[in-house]
């Protein structure tokens, strides 16, 4: 049975009883006042009971884990060399490498005045030097499931002294299908810890989950997925199919914007998205599903360190990411699922700071306008964009790039993401069908419904019926035919070869 918490009034940071060492890092990050989930989470994690908390990406929710694990290992910090004395006590675990790389971010920065050493493993680089940190003992580890399970097959890793366990986004976990890994991870921890469960919703099998593995957790619940934020600026623009690229080109150049996240909705569309928007001048790079480990890393810190104008990302990449300061989002395509807007444009306007979150709606994309405007309960602002760019360039541009690209669509990004790709083939189709012409002929060739060819006349001789003519008269002159020599007996090689017995001689 869970218990709901109160919502606390105008917290601080200092009311938290936190320790001096965490609330200079908590300064250094420039934070100053809890958000909600944080001003709820901390006090019940402190006092050392099971949580179940709804929240979704961007409410501080990292914090309001991180920090109360670091206040109550710190009785347990020391400064010995010997790994020994450096067990693994609380375990993070999350769905995807991103939001781990993230998280152990965060819990760097919060204990970095402290003893408390943190690792984080993820799978698709190199387990050697994961296992040398490990070896040499870490109180906080950051894990995804497959990659913990690997070290604890590889004996680098003991669960056997684990006190706190965090389950990240547990929704997506399970809805990845990590439930086995799970459950084989929950059997080699201590019954007696303490578990903290986030989750963007309460489903059914997270409430399954969570009677199994929690004790009498307390619920925390902030601001459902249908709210934005107020300090982000909303615009809708009304833009062809076709005259989408030019367009982010355009926001780009005409807002001076140096550092924006450009939303697709399939892997395929990113990727050439990308590659289109480097051909334009815009430095430019995609990570989704389809793209390494160590090359998603190396987009993300060249976007983050400036580097990178404009980073293409599909929603499953860009989970976890938390870019300081990002000053507008582009929705290239508008999401299938209105929530997954609400997580784009909570990219941007974080901690206080204002954002641009600006969405590119052509004709077949108003469905899904309405689905946003419906779930947000207002209407979203829609404008004209005026475009520089001559539009027969632009389709001179999206038709070559589709004709390379054609075949991978058809083969690959199927379910949710082929319905990102159907309207660029249409564009493409409509393209050629304007290039035959109003007559729908091909150029420089007749139309192939009404191709007819060139029939030459029967001559009456060929229709008459056979009649046999009379033999010729052989003329005198004429040479006998020749008659066919007759043949002699077979000679013995001919025996040999194919004949039966020696040849008899011929009859008187």
């Amino acid at each position: 049975m869970s218990e709901s918490v109160a919502k606390p009034v105008d917290a601080t940071f200092d009311q938290f009883g936190l320790a001096a060492d965490i609330l200079k890092a908590i300064a250094e990050q420039g934070y100053t006042t809890p958000t909600p989930i944080q001003a709820q989470a901390i006090p019940v994690v402190l006092a050392g009971r099971d949580v179940m908390g709804a929240a979704q990406t961007g409410t501080g929710k990292t914090a309001s884990f991180s920090l109360p694990i670091i206040q109550r290992l710190l009785p347990q910090a020391n400064t010995s060399a010997s790994p020994a004395r450096h067990p693994v006590r609380a375990l993070i675990l999350t769905p995807t490498r991103e939001l781990a790389d993230q998280v152990a971010a965060n819990v760097h920065a919060y204990a970095k005045h402290t003893p408390l050493r943190s690792a984080v493993v993820f799978g698709g680089v190199d387990m050697n030097p994961q296992s040398a940190e490990l070896r040499r003992g870490v109180e906080i580890l950051i894990a995804t499931p497959g990659r913990l399970l690997d070290h604890v097959q590889q004996k680098t890793a003991n669960l056997g002294q684990v006190q706190i366990l965090v389950l990240d986004e547990a929704d997506r976990m399970l809805d990845m299908g990590f439930l086995p890994d799970l459950q084989r991870i929950l059997n080699l921890l201590p019954k007696e810890r303490q578990t903290l469960l986030f989750s963007a919703t309460f489903s059914g099998e997270i409430k399954k989950l969570a009677s199994t593995y929690l004790r009498n957790p307390q619920t925390i619940e902030v601001a459902r997925s249908n709210s934005t934020n107020a300090n982000v600026t909303q615009i809708v623009y009304d833009v062809a199919e076709g005259d989408k690229q030019a367009a982010v080109v355009q926001l780009l150049r005409d807002r001076a914007l140096k550092q924006v996240i450009v939303f697709c909705n399939s892997k395929i569309g990113a990727s050439r998205l990308a590659r289109n928007l480097e051909r334009d001048g815009v430095v430019a790079s995609a990570i989704h599903g389809d793209k390494t480990q160590l090359e998603r890393m190396q987009a993300l810190d060249a976007f983050k360190r400036g580097e990178i104008e404009a980073l293409v990302a599909t929603d499953v990449a860009a989970r976890g990411l938390d870019i300081a300061e990002l000053p507008a989002v582009i929705n290239f395509d508008l999401p299938f699922s209105a929530e997954d807007y609400v997580h784009r444009i909570g990219r941007t306007g974080r901690a206080g700071a204002t954002g641009d979150a600006l969405s590119l709606c052509s004709p077949n994309e108003r469905k899904q306008l309405a689905d946003i405007e419906k779930l947000i309960k207002r209407p979203l602002e829609v404008q004209t964009l005026a475009l520089d760019k001559p539009a027969r360039h632009r389709h001179d541009e999206r038709g070559n790039d589709r004709g390379g690209d054609r075949n991978s669509e058809r083969s690959g990004d199927r379910g949710g993401e082929r319905g990102g790709e159907r309207g660029g083939e249409r564009g493409g189709r409509r393209e050629r069908d304007e290039h035959r012409g109003a007559s729908g002929r091909r150029p420089g060739g007749s139309e192939r419904g009404h191709h007819r060819r060139h029939e030459a006349p029967v001559d009456d001789f060929f229709l008459k019926p056979y009649e046999p003519s009379a033999p010729a008269k052989q003329h005198d002159d004429a040479q006998p035919a020749q008659q066919p020599e007759k043949k002699g007996p077979k000679r013995q090689v001919a025996a040999l070869l194919g004949g039966f017995g020696m040849p008899r001689k011929p009859s008187a």
